[in-house]
């Protein structure tokens, strides 16, 4: 006991939150599971071929695919990297010196006791090993293997449901598998947020058919594309959306781009690494709001953790800007039909007589020979749907963009991230908006050493000038309460943040 209050006093992120009024609500807290405990449970839950799926998903993982030699990265020679184009991935990627950190991460008793330390009211957790099942091909095993996982965590973390929650994992290689893995995770393991991937790879069947992957499975990786979700999908995800809404889940994310086109190094993981999960969630992010998912859900709310909020402000800014050029109306000025070709020809008789010395000015000559051919008279143009790429989205002005992208979506940030200052930049946003940034510690991963230093780092923010307090308040509060609550208005019910937030009422 004296051990315990010794560190609460020592702790830098506990002296910050005695100061504050109101709750603290960290979205994003990495748990390790303990080995051989969460395998026992999947062997007990559906055999021992549940567990070799996961050992080979996990490695699987590590490796990141591809073309290889049945080799590791650490295990290949510098040449054969270069040769295999084995990509640079993490080394140390989790924490060790602070030994306390390392049980933590992996004792839920330990880790409840030690929340006031971290100086959190209430934390959302995500166990490494919740999207493991991701990497099994087989669906009945996929499908198992998700079960048990989520089954596990659920159980794991129930006794402490007034502090912590887990996620579940939920695979949506088809809309249907997803469905079904919701309805469990949600209606009967009674878990309130999800987490999934924001694309699923998917076979190029020009190239599939032309290379079987039963045939050449080394150039999956190669013939393959990213399908998002939301925008020129293989499937209908609408009644996965659907049922989301009407069960009232958050939907969480951390996707990332390592191996992606410039996140390919074959010897610097930090090259592959810096952005990544920015550069993966706004794929989908952008998929979801453009094919109009956000207009036919506009009570959808998903979180994209560990990217930081300044590309949501950064993207929110490009969409306005773009619209004002590519709307319907916008276009209507480069449109081939609008150049006056009399005009044209007169100012090039004018100004460019040496330009054009005998050449022919007549009909759609100089449109051919100035714009291209595919502004003549008797091209081809597009066809009505084809013009505008803001029509699924439904966007006639900003404040359309707004609804849709800003109301919607949450950010998550790292508490020693300076560039969540766009996030709040309302001078530099269109319409004085403030993004939506969620105080996501990310501690459990190699970049918080110490959990009792994430939420003092992140009040350094403020003590710098790079966010007021109010910022901040909504940063660590009333943002992660939004998101949370406008999916589900009872997600906080008999918590300590709703606890918390009745006894500062009464004040």
């Amino acid at each position: 006991m004296n051990d315990r209050l010794s560190r609460l006093q020592l702790s830098p992120s506990a002296a910050v939150k005695q100061q504050l009024d109101y709750p603290v609500i960290d979205t994003d807290v990495h748990v390790n599971d303990y080995t051989p405990d969460l395998e026992d449970y999947v062997t007990n839950y559906g055999g021992v071929h549940l567990v070799d799926a996961l050992r080979k998903a996990s490695e699987d993982r590590i490796a990141r695919g591809g073309v290889g030699n049945g080799k590791s990265w650490y295990e290949q020679t510098p040449e054969e990297r270069h040769y295999y184009r084995t990509i640079r991935s993490p080394w140390w990627a989790r924490v060790t010196k602070n030994t306390l950190d390392v049980a933590t991460y992996h004792l839920p008793e330990l880790f409840a006791e030690r929340q006031a330390e971290q100086g959190s009211d209430y934390s959302v957790l995500f166990p490494n090993n919740v999207l493991a099942p991701l990497g099994v091909r087989d669906k009945d095993s996929r499908t198992a293997l998700s079960r048990a996982i989520n089954h596990y965590h659920a159980d794991l973390w129930r006794k402490h449901s007034a502090h912590l929650t887990p996620v579940a994992g939920i695979p949506l290689h088809t809309p249907e598998e997803g469905l079904a893995e919701l309805d469990f995770a949600i209606n009967t393991l009674g878990l309130k947020a999800i987490n999934i991937a924001g694309s699923v790879s998917r076979p190029i069947k020009a190239l599939a058919d032309k290379f079987p992957l039963d045939q050449h499975p080394e150039l999956k990786k190669y013939i393959s594309y990213q399908d998002f979700l939301g925008l020129d999908s293989e499937y209908d995800y609408d009644p996965f959306w659907a049922k989301v809404v009407e069960l009232g889940v958050p939907i969480l994310t951390h996707y990332g781009s390592q191996g992606w086109t410039g996140r390919s190094s074959t010897s610097n993981y930090m090259n592959n690494h810096i952005g990544h999960f920015a550069d993966g969630t706004e794929a989908f992010a952008k998929a979801l709001f453009f094919g109009g998912v956000t207009k036919r859900f506009p009570k959808l709310r998903a979180g994209f953790l560990e990217g930081g909020a300044d590309w949501g402000a950064r993207v929110f800014i490009h969409l306005v800007d773009r619209f004002e050029k590519r709307s319907r109306k916008g276009l209507e000025n480069y449109d081939p039909l609008a150049t006056d070709r009399a005009q044209l020809a007169a100012l090039f008789r004018e100004y460019g007589a040496e330009l054009i010395k005998d050449r022919s000015l007549n009909g759609e000559d100089l449109i051919r020979d100035t714009l291209g051919k595919g502004y003549v008279n008797g091209s081809r143009r597009p066809k009505e749907s084809e013009l505008e790429d803001f029509a699924a989205a439904g966007i006639e002005s900003a404040e359309d963009i707004k609804s849709r992208w800003v109301d919607n979506f949450f950010f998550g940030s790292e508490s020693d991230d300076r560039t969540i200052a766009a996030a709040f930049n309302d001078k530099a946003n269109p319409l004085k908006t403030k993004i939506n940034a969620i105080y996501s510690s990310d501690v459990g991963h190699w970049d918080v050493p110490d959990l009792t230093h994430a939420l003092a780092e992140a009040h350094n923010l403020v003590d710098e000038g790079i966010i007021s307090e109010a910022d901040f308040k909504a940063y660590v509060f009333e943002n992660p309460y939004k998101l949370y609550t406008e999916a589900n208005a009872d997600f906080f019910k008999g918590t300590a943040v709703e606890a918390k937030l009745k006894a500062t009422a009464k004040v």
